[in-house]
């Protein structure tokens, strides 16, 4: 027989030998991670789909055979072959040593990252993420989806790096290899904590998300879009539901994320689109449409990158692709490499994320006649690093000096907000700490040291409270 695409050896990643799609998941198979050393492969036990052996018939006793036809009467046992079942999801909680991930990647735009969770839910396939799960020795595929890991004390682990003497702030990217706001933080709740944290201590963020539960937190994202301290970026890949559940089986509907951009910047919050990624011949018409469309919602910003296939992400895509799109699999594969110099993935910095070539070229030219035209991106918003005040590590004690500094640079600052927080001495005080004496009302930061030292003369609070 002649060989065709599609008559490639069963394994080869053929249609004819792609895994059958799982409801509700993205991958269709788990892959063997790249630090994997034993390989486990499934065979048939020659068992047929009854559950009994294909010579079984010839074995059945004679007591057995239907008398008056003369025909043997099997009978019925239990199904030994059924389909597996779909996997479920399961969340280990570990205690992070640290949360702070640095980087010095020039195509990426945040040096700093907070992830709260190992794994994500959402089963995007073609997720750059993936291959993260191979350091804990599971798959990048649906183990990648089903197998998380929740960091129980990332708030906690985060306060001790932010309270550290030295520490320089910059915006923190959180979700950059996770999303913050995939199904389990419902009942985690860790996201949230991070941003109380973050309000508390004036430090600047950015979001990246799929899901809708964002809007959750529209009152610390509020509060800290007050004080120019969060930007939150919705990641839409195509407005047709079935595409979109077909790409990120378990991520928001696209009308629900659109209505998640009119919901955060009616509260203030400034949001931006990322069409992202691009695949051809999946999503790549939608960009013009994505974007009309978030500039309605009320978003201000927009980017996008194009699809990347790193480490076990290329086996897992193409197995995604011959399971949904057999037809156009070979298709979406060749536009990828000309878009990725003749490879199916691009390492290089610069490249990775808009590709090289002709198709590029266009893409690029698609999406800035867009922006354009629906005038997104005319402003770029920067994040106020400046009103960072370090805060109390756990069971630690209030910093005079600290306190009266910080106090300093927010009484200093020109846009500073009527909701700024307390000093520790100050919140402390308001809690029913008693000054029996009465202290006078001095306002500022030197008033707030003069009160801090006047307690301590009186012996009403000490440095070591």
């Amino acid at each position: 027989m002649a060989r065709t695409d599609h008559s490639f050896p069963a394994g080869s990643g053929s249609p004819a030998a792609a895994p059958a799609a799982l409801r509700g998941r993205g991958a269709v198979t788990n892959v063997r991670h790249r630090f994997q050393r034993d390989d486990r492969v499934q065979v048939d036990d020659g068992w047929s789909a009854s559950g009994l052996p294909a010579d079984y018939v010839d074995s059945v006793p004679e007591f057995l055979a239907d008398a008056p036809s003369g025909e043997r009467v099997i009978p019925i046992l239990p199904d030994s072959r059924v389909a597996p079942a779909a996997p479920k999801t399961t969340v280990t909680a570990e205690e992070a040593r640290k949360m702070l991930s640095r980087n010095d990647s020039p195509d990426i735009p945040f040096d700093v990252a907070v992830n709260p969770y190992r794994g994500c839910e959402h089963g995007c396939v073609y997720c750059y993420a993936r291959p993260t799960h191979s350091y804990l020795g599971l798959s990048p595929g649906l183990d990648f989806e089903t197998r998380l890991v929740a960091k129980a004390n990332a708030v906690q682990a985060l306060r001790a790096e932010l309270s550290r003497p030295g520490y320089q702030p910059s915006p923190i990217n959180i979700g950059s290899a996770t999303d913050a706001y995939q199904p389990i933080e419902r009942e985690w709740r860790l996201t949230r904590g991070l941003l109380e944290l973050m309000l508390e201590s004036r430090h600047p963020v950015t979001i990246v998300t799929k899901n809708a539960l964002v809007a959750r937190d529209v009152d610390l994202l509020a509060a800290l879009a007050e004080q120019k301290l969060v930007v939150v970026y919705m990641s839409i890949t195509s407005l047709d539901a079935g595409m979109a559940r077909t790409l990120e089986p378990r991520a928001a509907a696209p009308w629900r994320r659109l209505e998640t951009v009119r919901t955060l910047t009616d509260a203030g919050v400034p949001v931006g689109v990322l069409v992202a990624p691009v695949i051809p011949f999946i999503n790549d018409e939608s960009m013009e449409h994505i974007l009309q469309e978030s500039k309605a919602a009320g978003a201000h910003y927009a980017s996008y990158t194009v699809l990347r296939l790193p480490w076990e992400v290329k086996t897992l895509f193409e197995d995604w692709l011959n399971a949904h799109f057999p037809d156009r699999a070979q298709r979406v594969l060749h536009r990828i490499e000309d878009l990725r110099n003749g490879r199916r993935n691009d390492p290089n910095f610069g490249s990775r994320m808009r590709g090289t070539g002709i198709w590029a070229d266009l893409l690029r030219q698609r999406f800035a006649v867009a922006t354009r035209k629906l005038g997104l991106n005319r402003h770029r918003l920067a994040l106020d690093c400046d009103r960072f005040q370090p805060p109390l590590a756990a069971n630690a004690t209030p910093s005079l000096f600290a306190a009266a500094k910080a106090d300093a640079l927010a009484a200093s600052s020109s846009a500073a907000s009527s909701s700024d927080f307390l000093s520790p001495v100050g919140a402390k005080a308001s809690s029913g700490v008693p000054f029996s004496d009465g202290l006078p009302a001095v306002g500022g930061a030197v008033g707030r040291g003069t009160r801090q030292l006047r307690a301590m003369a009186a012996g009403q609070l000490s440095l070591f409270d």
